[in-house]
């Protein structure tokens, strides 16, 4: 499942290439259509991340009639752009065609980002039939974003979205906490349900997902059975902190390299293996890179844990 350095670069490159412009709003599949009438013909204003909800704006030159798309990738979702696709950071590495300031091929983003389709240097037409089960298409002159599998997709009113944040954990790239490292410390050791399981939970911290929750935790060499409440607060605000830390790398870079103490010959191989890139998610029954215990897996609320018996106590 795309985590929430994905769904921060996503809205950066939807403000890089589509924000600013009117949108042809349309739904090829057919399972949006009455949405995408709804937006069809606005400019977009906006596109913002929150933990995994992607949310962007549609204006129809009245705050008050603004409306906003939200979207959560789920397991299988993607968005494919496509025309001019602009870099979204200096550091981009995932996606090495994505600097051109005109580009004619097509780049995917949702759990990882690459190119797709075919690079014989030829521009092929503008805009591109859809392919496959395009659910929501965003069209302006000269980019093209097409939404593909989604677990959720719906247009909010501005009330809508301020409640969704309200509900939401703090996200270390959103300014809507006061003070949100205090906001997450408390959510976090606040409850006896199992540390592991609270930061997959979005009300406590937004954006956290399966591989970002086993590697903070083997980080903090903390058992993820651990209840919330016998968390002691420095630890919970290691924990934030380091998880302001991998966040930033992975906007920055849009790859998850969680693993400590890497050289610049292992993070680059890190960045261009994912086999490199993380300490106990993926690797169970392989030794630990620190201690040498096979690592354990376990089903915890759903989802498989990762973690070291021996370094994890």
């Amino acid at each position: 499942m795309p985590e929430g350095h994905t769904v921060h670069r996503i809205a950066m490159q939807l403000t890089a290439d589509l924000v600013g412009h009117p949108a042809a709003v349309s739904s090829p599949q057919g399972r949006f259509a009455a949405g995408a009438a709804l937006l069809d013909g606005r400019t977009i204003t906006q596109a913002r991340a929150v933990g995994k909800q992607l949310l962007v704006a549609f204006d129809a030159g009245d705050a008050d009639l603004t409306r906003w798309l939200r979207v959560h990738l789920g397991l299988y979702g993607a968005w494919d752009f496509h025309g001019r696709i602009s870099a979204v950071t200096a550091e981009s590495v995932a996606v090495g065609s994505m600097g051109a300031p005109r580009l004619r091929r097509a780049v995917r983003m949702g759990e990882g980002e690459h190119a797709v389709g075919p690079d014989d240097g030829a521009a092929p037409a503008f805009p591109p039939a859809p392919v496959g089960q395009v659910r929501v298409r965003l069209l302006t002159d000269e980019s093209l974003a097409d939404l593909r599998g989604p677990a959720a997709c719906e247009v909010l009113t501005p009330d809508d979205v301020a409640a969704l944040v309200a509900a939401a954990g703090p996200d270390p790239r959103v300014d809507a906490w006061p003070d949100p490292e205090a906001t997450a410390v408390e959510r976090l050791t606040a409850r006896r349900t199992a540390v592991g399981q609270l930061l997959m939970d979005q009300s406590v911290i937004s954006g956290i997902g399966n591989i970002y929750r086993a590697e903070l935790l083997f980080r903090a060499r903390l058992d993820p059975r651990t209840p919330g409440r016998q968390v002691p607060v420095e630890i919970a605000r290691g924990l934030w902190r380091d998880w302001v830390g991998l966040l930033d790398d992975g906007v920055r870079t849009g790859v998850m390299v969680t693993r400590e103490g890497l050289d610049a010959e292992g993070r680059s191989r890190a960045l261009a293996d994912r086999s490199e890139r993380h300490a106990v998610y993926g690797r169970a029954g392989e030794p630990c890179l620190v201690c040498g215990t096979p690592i354990a897996r376990a089903d915890l609320a759903g989802r498989t844990l990762y973690w070291c018996p021996a370094c994890q106590v």
